[in-house]
């Protein structure tokens, strides 16, 4: 019995050059290791909370911003005027350090709100080159409407969450928050915020 080796016993075609054969395999085992690496992907959020945090921000955000149009606001906004309506008068860099924004943007957006009638600035007295910034009645009454169109899509938020569900969810996010403001370096300025939100939810339970 005669014993073949070379190309014709490992089965390649004898007739076909050697490279171009080996070419090919190449290209059938680069399309095979193609196709697998796709079927194993999965849509995007199929399991990552923060694909879905995402989403639902986007979508808030979106509810809000159609809802603040009707009042001549744009998205962003109406953070300045609830600022000030909590605060009464602030300064441009006070402003800018609680918003967590550049003193330029915070400065932009409030020229915006003044040409607007909402909010106007004056000069510290005694100091010309500090800057405080206030609401006027038109912007006292926008800090009205900001306030029911939030709890407007805070409802369509929560509409499908029962009482310990929110709270369950409320406790969560901040938890997360934490875990990234850890990561950056800022974790100071979220427990200070949770520790606020915590006093008021225990106030708002006592009552």
């Amino acid at each position: 019995m005669q014993v073949q080796d070379g190309p014709a016993a490992a089965g390649i075609d004898a007739g076909a050059p050697v490279g171009d054969k080996q070419k090919r395999d190449r290209e059938i085992k680069d399309a095979g290791a193609s196709e697998g690496s796709s079927k194993k992907m999965r849509p995007p959020g199929v399991r990552s909370v923060g694909w879905a945090l995402v989403q639902a921000a986007r979508l808030h955000r979106a509810r809000t911003g159609d809802r603040l149009a009707k009042l001549g606001l744009f998205a962003g906004q109406e953070q300045v005027v609830q600022a000030l309506a909590a605060a009464g008068t602030m300064t441009m860099g006070d402003l800018a350090a609680l918003l967590r924004v550049r003193p330029p943007t915070a400065s932009k957006t409030v020229t915006r709100l003044a040409a607007l009638g909402i909010v106007e600035r004056r000069a510290e007295s005694g100091d010309g080159r500090v800057v405080r910034v206030q609401l006027t009645e038109s912007g006292l009454a926008k800090a009205e409407a900001i306030e029911r169109i939030q709890e407007e899509v805070e409802a369509e938020l929560l509409d499908h969450l029962d009482k310990t569900d929110r709270r369950r969810l409320r406790k969560l996010l901040r938890k997360a928050a934490r875990g990234l403001a850890e990561a950056a370096g800022a974790s100071g300025q979220v427990t200070d915020v949770d520790a606020e939100i915590e006093a008021d939810e225990a106030e708002a339970i006592a009552i």
